[in-house]
């Protein structure tokens, strides 16, 4: 065994991981696991921490290195567990050099275990090509942002992540050209701050931008897809693809995050309820068929019952067919980790309570597209996804390939065909 990597959290770091595979095989580490973690809730973190134990207890010998969001944050603690041999930076990870490092520290027997440097003042992103996602993959992620310039009073991300710094055009075309030419057939494009995209880059292009140079010079790019928007940064661009182009797939999430505006007032977000609602119904007019997720999080300081009603409230009024629902987490360090919390018991409620609404606008989703004709990108023998990204129980199907599939009914879950 070479190098396995066990991957934690969001779409980002499943790219990361991919270019970490190939660093630490070229750097001739062997017998190693690698943790990407991830930082968003302490049971995010917890998780983590569980998986090394596990990981050491069924391979004593192999070495382990954490790495990701909460390796960045919480080095200290990583490196006082008996079972991790070494903590990489969330920024050094994605350099040759790191893992260079740390074969020479395993070699050598070196003691200090962290190697994780300033996060906040890495400014540029070097670009990371990788042509090695594993053959076979239907969809894979194309790493266009990095951090994050915005400070939401509940998010630990940036300091994990650093400020927001973007790849190049060029290059993020050059990326989605090469992965087409290996036989991927979707592309999603994934940051942490997707819509912050380009600020830093000469003459400070936008997604929107981005996204029609993509599909303007790879047009063999079957699907486009674009991962988690913040929807008040979504620019003018952006909007003309999504009304105008098909390869574009219509399907967004959104960042949300409350539905009451005192609330997202004291999380320190940009958009008001009437905003969200304002932006999924422009988006509705541009392309009637869109199917929209979000973030929402139960259970924030101060949430009284009737703010978390209004949360509950914005999955219909925002015709939301996915959500995801976060208990909310305090992350020292944090300004809302200083304000008046809500019980335990009562988060954890009212979590339960969003996501039985957040499953009965799924079930009411799938209810729409029984008797639809869907382009279905087969994922594997057994699952694919519309262009809405509505899960589809299929059998005997070649994985890799998008195929136009009758919808005949649904399990509650899933689309049949």
């Amino acid at each position: 065994m070479s190098v396995e990597i066990v991957t934690f959290g969001c779409r980002l770091n499943a790219f990361e991981s991919e270019v970490m595979r190939r660093e630490a095989d070229s750097a001739g580490l062997s017998n190693t696991i690698v943790i990407n973690s991830c930082a968003v809730t302490n049971e995010a973190v917890a998780q983590a921490r569980q998986s090394i134990r596990r990981l050491k207890r069924e391979r004593p010998d192999a070495r382990i290195v954490v790495t990701g969001c909460a390796a960045q944050t919480q080095a200290e603690m990583f490196a006082d567990m008996a079972e991790v041999d070494r903590v990489v930076g969330n920024d050094d990870k994605m350099r040759s050099d790191a893992w260079r490092a740390a074969r020479t520290a395993f070699d050598t027997g070196a003691a200090d275990k962290i190697a994780v440097t300033d996060i906040m003042s890495v400014r540029e992103m070097a670009p990371h090509l990788v042509d090695g996602f594993r053959r076979g993959l239907p969809r894979v992620f194309v790493q266009v942002q990095n951090g994050c310039d915005h400070r939401c009073t509940f998010c630990i991300i940036p300091y994990g992540r650093g400020n927001s710094r973007s790849v190049p055009m060029g290059v993020v075309v050059e990326q989605v050209r090469s992965l087409v030419e290996h036989g991927h057939a979707e592309i999603v494009l994934t940051g942490v701050d997707l819509t912050s995209y380009g600020a830093d880059l000469p003459g400070a292009p936008k997604l929107g931008m981005l996204t029609k140079q993509i599909l303007r010079h790879v047009p063999e790019l079957k699907r486009l897809r674009i991962s988690s928007i913040d929807s008040i940064e979504a620019d003018r661009d952006l909007l003309d693809v999504i009304a105008d182009d098909a390869r574009l797939m219509p399907h967004l999430h959104l960042s949300l995050q409350s539905g009451d505006d005192m609330i997202l007032k004291r999380m320190k977000r940009r958009h008001t309820r009437q905003d969200a609602i304002d932006f999924c119904a422009q988006m509705r007019r541009l392309r009637p068929d869109i199917a929209v997720g979000a973030d929402i999080i139960a259970g924030f300081p101060t949430e009284t019952e009737e703010m978390f009603a209004r949360s509950q409230d914005l999955v219909e009024e925002c015709g939301l067919t996915f959500l995801h629902v976060f208990p909310y987490s305090k992350r020292p360090g944090t300004p809302a980790a200083r304000m008046p919390q809500v019980a335990g018991g009562e988060i954890r409620e009212r979590a339960k309570r969003l996501r039985a609404t957040g499953e009965a606008a799924l079930r009411q989703r799938l209810d729409f597209e029984v008797g639809a004709t869907r382009d279905v990108l087969i994922e594997s023998a057994t699952a694919g996804r519309t262009e809405h990204f509505v899960p589809v129980a299929i059998a005997g199907e070649s994985p890799g390939v998008v195929k136009r599939l009758a919808i005949t009914g649904h399990d509650g879950a899933r689309l049949t065909v």
